[in-house]
């Protein structure tokens, strides 16, 4: 009996020794792998690397779950180690992500479940940058539209365009450093809006995939936003004085900015200040005639416009002050001698033209020097 006792107490000493050495046996979970891991990179411009990461996948509904663990590695050839632990359904890891991910289900005992499918960082995902990028000038706004080449490459993993601005340097051609994100869409077309009139911006484009991959930028495009006008009447000078003239800008404050109720003005043809006025000759014809010292005009193109965004850029020369006849459809370019020594541009479309008046639309650019009317091709 004594000897089975003392037996009995060697075993208990043996068990309490193996108990405080220093291996810790960890409890395997009951609960199943995570399932449904994907990701989404930060975009944070063309090409460069994504400021971050962000892990998702299917939630666990069990009462048993306590959290979840993130693993990670930066290569293949590394070990994975623990990168977090959360009790979300999401992980976000910021700055440069690692090349692989996988996720396990933490039980409240402690308790890790096997791993989750390995997820992959992939660069060779992103899809390619727009081809081409056209603008429209706006009264306060800039148009954009672009080819639709990177969803057409991949419409299942295509999300959205994102769209950058920043300043322009007309006198040296060249696009400022300060770039801007601007917003994000599904089409092909962005509308800038809220812009100062006369100030030069720079414009790219890229496009991201589902993963968060972002293309490199469509070729950049400048562009300047003008004031312009609509369904402007304006009569003939010998049918009456008033409301005969028209001029584009009246700086009346000399500070070179186009406030509101110095464009687009309509005047009398004696007052002195009309860019251009309107005329009928003997047979009733009406024509448009340059007025202002320093002011001359030409048809725009050798046929109808659509509309005014059709007039694009002022042509270089050719300018004169013979009367150029007024005809439905067509367009007319203005180019004004300016106080600082450079030419400011207009346009104006005729819409109608009756016995007595007419109707046109007008654009103009306040930007001295910048022939730029509406739609940018280059």
């Amino acid at each position: 009996m004594r000897q089975s006792l003392a037996l009995g107490a060697l075993a208990l000493v043996a068990a309490l020794a193996a108990c405080g050495t220093d291996t810790v046996v960890v409890p395997v979970a009951v609960l199943p792998p995570p399932t449904g891991l994907y990701y989404e990179l930060d975009p944070v411009g063309a090409g460069t690397a994504p400021a971050g990461i962000m892990l998702r996948w299917t939630p666990t509904y069990d009462a048993s779950l306590a959290a979840w663990n993130i693993y990670s590695r930066g290569t293949t050839s590394d070990p994975y180690v623990l990168r977090g632990t959360t009790t979300s359904p999401t992980f976000h890891d910021d700055g440069v992500p690692h090349l692989q991910y996988y996720v396990t289900a933490v039980d409240v005992n402690g308790g890790e479940s096997a791993p989750s499918a390995a997820i992959t960082v992939d660069e060779r995902l992103t899809l390619p940058a727009p081809t081409s990028l056209v603008s429209t000038s706006l009264n306060s706004a800039i148009l954009l539209e672009w080819t639709d080449n990177a969803y057409a490459s991949a419409p299942s993993r295509f999300k959205d365009y994102r769209v950058y601005s920043t300043s322009y340097d007309l006198d040296q051609n060249l696009c400022g450093a300060d770039w801007v994100f601007e917003g994000t869409t599904v089409a092909p077309e962005y509308l800038v809006g809220a812009l100062l009139n006369g100030v030069p911006r720079c414009y790219g484009i890229s496009a991201v995939s589902i993963e968060g991959y972002e293309s490199l930028w469509s070729p950049l495009r400048y562009d300047t936003p003008r004031p312009d006008g609509l369904n402007v009447v304006l009569y003939a000078r010998q049918v009456q004085d008033a409301g005969s003239g028209f001029r584009f800008w009246l700086d009346s404050n000399h500070d070179g900015l186009a406030q509101p109720g110095e464009v687009g003005l309509v005047t009398s043809a004696s007052s002195g200040l009309a860019d251009f006025v309107v005329s009928r000759d003997a047979a009733g014809k009406l024509s448009l005639v340059a007025a202002r010292a320093g002011t001359g005009l030409q048809v725009y193109g050798a046929m109808p416009v659509n509309d005014l965004s059709s007039i694009d850029y002022a042509p270089a020369g050719g300018y004169g002050t013979l009367p150029l006849e007024a005809l439905p459809g067509w367009g007319y370019v203005a180019e004004m001698a300016g106080p600082d020594g450079f030419a400011r541009y207009g346009a104006v479309r005729v819409s109608h033209v009756g016995t007595d008046f007419l109707i046109l639309d007008w654009s103009y650019q306040t930007d001295p020097g910048n022939p730029e009317l509406t739609v940018v091709k280059h």
